[in-house]
């Protein structure tokens, strides 16, 4: 196990920056998912940790070790791609051994590294087997197995579960995560799956637009977004952004929703010093604190429901409050019969959020 170390790493191609002296240490076993938009720099990053990609400035140190300059196969990290990259010839044995047969290992050694990546992925049975005859999710555990025999320092994915369909994302998710708890190795790993990156990291890296916007663990940069950005990046459905403006009662600040023929609701506390009369906010509520059996005497918003997709245990409520689209994650066996009809959505006043509508920043963010 090491410790991944970026200090302000830019990356240019030609007068075009894309990565904008990123700063980012990885503990040693800490396994970090950088997730975000494409286009947003995430795999450039694992690329230039890999040495694939040249690093116009800034410093990247494995282990201590700067290698920056250090060509690809002398910076001991293993690297498990979107594509499999498996050799069609060979069989799975031949494919898991290759990288040890081209840094002439002893057989011996290979043989036993073999089975062992083998019976850690379930592939024992199938090393006499060509990818050809290998499922998806299988050719992915080959994938796996060979970065595996390496015991490198630090394992890197990128979007290993792309190519797979959703039953199979699932069980690969699972796969991985049961991977590292048994090899507890440093591990990066790049997807745009929001999903993936909840349910995998230690971490959670976001970017966007080659700059990091928030590092946290997945419960943190769910519950306490630091922008607009992260707020409807994460969680699915994401946030809800209603345009608000601040008014000052007799209680303390209230946001009313711009167009929305309900009362202001009043905003947690945490968000109340940074919060000043007139002020332009966008309002965040997650869809899961909203509820269709509320008392319209009680905190929430009039509606008007357009859209019912019903998920089985839960449904989405698509709808407009004020001309502002909203999204409400609901029980199905609430009781309620017609969702459609619902014309009032309760809110959990406590989960609010509150973020500057010019700089997108949290208010509560900006108090800290």
């Amino acid at each position: 196990m090491s410790e991944v170390e970026l200090s302000e790493v830019v990356k240019r191609y030609g007068v075009m920056e894309v990565v904008h002296g990123i700063s980012l240490t990885i503990e040693p076993g800490e396994f970090v998912v950088l997730v975000g938009p494409s286009g947003c720099g995430k795999s450039t990053t694992l690329r230039m940790v890999a040495g694939l990609e040249d690093i116009s400035s800034g410093t990247v140190m494995i282990g201590g070790r700067e290698v920056s300059q250090v060509a690809p196969k002398d910076r001991d990290v293993a690297m498990v791609f979107q594509n499999y990259a498996l050799y069609p010839h060979l069989d799975v044995a031949e494919n898991i051994a290759f990288g040890l047969r081209v840094r002439h290992e002893k057989r011996k050694v290979i043989k036993q590294a073999v089975a062992e990546a083998a019976e850690i992925l379930g592939l024992t049975e199938y090393l006499k087997r060509k990818p050809a005859d290998l499922s998806g999710g299988q050719r992915q555990r080959v994938a796996m197995g060979r970065a595996i025999v390496r015991r490198p320092r630090v394992f890197l994915f990128d979007e290993p579960l792309s190519n797979l369909d959703a039953k199979l994302r699932t069980h690969m998710r699972a796969e991985i995560k049961r991977l590292h708890q048994r090899m507890q190795s440093t591990s990066i790993y790049v997807t745009h799956d929001q999903v993936e990156a909840m349910t995998l990291a230690d971490r959670i890296v976001i970017m966007n637009g080659g700059r990091i916007e928030q590092v946290g663990s997945p419960m943190e940069v769910f519950l306490e977004p630091a922008n607009t950005f992260v707020a409807s990046f994460i969680g699915s459905p994401p946030m809800n952004l209603l345009d608000a403006t601040i008014e000052i009662g007799d209680a303390g600040p209230l946001a009313r929703i711009k167009g929305a023929d309900t009362a202001p609701l009043p905003i947690p506390d945490a968000f109340r010093d940074q919060a000043a009369a007139g002020q332009r906010v966008k309002l965040g509520i997650r869809p899961e604190l909203m509820r269709v059996d509320a008392d319209p005497s009680t905190p929430g918003l009039a509606c008007q429901i357009e859209l019912v997709e019903p998920l089985g245990a839960e449904a989405l409520l698509h709808g407009e409050v004020g001309r502002q689209p909203i999204i409400a994650k609901v029980e199905t066996l609430s009781g309620v019969r017609d969702f459609a009809a619902v014309r009032w959505l309760g809110v959990d006043l406590s989960g609010l959020h509150v973020f500057d509508a010019g700089s997108g920043r949290s208010l509560k963010t900006a108090s800290a």
